[in-house]
């Protein structure tokens, strides 16, 4: 397998030095981010799992590094509907591209595709695992809003148990002394082996069961997250849960002047509308951030930085 250049489907693959070096990237991208970096590069983006935000901001970093496009975002439109595997399907396409970027619903799909392609493979998500290229635009919004990435307040708010963004998260920010504080309901709670990974790197965290004004009043970055539906078994329990858990603007009315409100998006109910128009909330630029960020992780895959 000749997988030159760089897969990305953990960032417990990357040191502190790789990630610093990448958000230096995104800001030169973010300076100036029409170029023709990827002339004559062509990138395949599989998506075996719905989305809006990371499918359209990979094709728009492409697009704007003069590189083309090609792939599906219905898996149904493919032949993986008539039973072709994940192996043949990345065989396949690797005949046409020169980098695959994939979503898909199974955790380790990402990783499985990295060890048998022989082109570079960019995790855009694997089920309730992981999701690099989302954590690396989280962190560019951390840093580009805080000034630094060293010793802040995360709060992770909602679905911990599903969310595989804050999953990532913490592997990311192992490097930068955090303190992580994980808000959910017991049903959704931070597991255990991503509680293991913290101890196991020395990163502090506290659990809280409520979530209300005092809770957050120490917090440098509010990161919440949607009760994903689809992440259920039971709709009985989802039906529970998933409006626990609701960020109000008159929430912020006591919280720190730096901090900011991020959220992956996509939004349903778990902050109100109102918050919208509050100074602290960043989530929407902290999406357009996907591109400069997502335009760094590409060329680094492909060696052309």
């Amino acid at each position: 397998m000749d997988n030159s250049g760089r897969s990305l489907i953990s960032l417990e693959d990357f040191d502190s030095n790789d990630i610093l070096e990448l958000l230096r990237q995104a800001a030169m991208f973010e300076a100036e981010s029409y170029r023709n970096t990827l002339e004559g590069k062509i990138v395949a983006t599989l998506f075996f799992e719905p989305s809006t935000r990371t499918r359209l901001s990979f094709e728009t970093a492409v697009n704007r590094l003069g590189g083309r496009v090609i792939g599906f975002s219905d898996a149904a439109t493919t032949s993986s509907s008539k039973g072709e595997t994940l192996k043949d399907t990345i065989m396949m396409v690797s005949n046409y591209a020169d980098l695959i970027v994939m979503r898909h619903y199974l955790e380790g799909a990402a990783k499985y595709a990295g060890e048998i392609s022989p082109v570079p493979i960019i995790n855009a998500g694997d089920g309730a695992n992981q999701h690099p290229s989302q954590t690396m635009l989280d962190l560019y919004s951390i840093q580009k809003t805080q000034g630094h990435l060293d010793n802040l307040n995360i709060f992770l708010v909602g679905d911990l148990k599903y969310g595989r963004t804050v999953h990532s998260m913490l592997t990311a920010m192992r490097f930068f002394n955090p303190t992580f504080h994980f808000v959910s309901p017991e049903e959704l709670m931070m597991p255990a082996e991503y509680k293991d990974f913290c101890k196991a790197n020395d990163i502090k965290y506290v659990e809280h069961f409520d979530f209300n004004e005092e809770i957050i009043a120490d917090a440098d970055i509010l990161y919440m997250t949607r009760v994903q539906r689809e992440r259920f078994t039971d709709l009985m329990e989802y039906e529970r849960v998933k409006n626990l858990f609701i960020l109000r603007n008159d929430m912020l009315r006591n919280t720190k002047p730096n901090l900011r409100i991020l959220h992956p998006l996509p939004r349903v109910n778990e902050i109100a509308q109102d918050v919208d128009s509050n100074p602290k909330a960043y989530y929407f630029q902290q999406a357009k951030n996907g591109i400069y960020v997502r335009e760094a992780l590409i060329c680094n895959a492909l060696n052309l930085l």
